[in-house]
């Protein structure tokens, strides 16, 4: 159902993603809003490596919640705030989805809603 597109034309991604994946007739869509790095406890990690991890567990969750897995997603957008560093951000995403690859963008932003929040993802998934 889900088809990765990577023309020959252009270059190949940067990265552990695709330039676009094709969805053939899905029966089902989860797209989320950003998915904050706020603990089920209501606590929020210091570190951008620990609020990646609570990310994709929130993440993990809403997929669960709707039947889904990580091989259901297509679509990827991360926000981290300027000056973190990127390879944890990055690391979190691909332990997430394994072998599995999705479209991914990957944005820096001076800040986020909250200030203690260093990152957020919103996803899009198709089953």
């Amino acid at each position: 159902m889900n088809t990765a597109i990577n023309p020959t034309s252009i270059a190949a991604p940067a990265a552990n993603y695709h330039h676009a994946v094709l969805v053939e007739q899905p029966s089902r869509w989860l797209h989320t809003s950003g998915v904050v790095p706020t603990a089920p406890d209501g606590s929020t990690p210091d570190s951008v490596s620990e609020q990646a991890t609570v990310v994709w567990g929130n993440i993990a969750a809403m997929l669960d919640a709707a039947a889904m897995s990580a091989s259901d997603v297509v679509s990827v957008v991360t926000y981290v705030v300027a000056g973190e560093p990127l390879g944890p951000v990055m690391a979190a995403r691909d332990d997430f989805l394994g072998d599995h690859r999705a479209a991914s963008t990957l944005v820096t932003v001076p800040e986020l809603a909250q200030p203690q929040w260093r990152m957020e993802v919103a996803i899009v998934a198709a089953h």
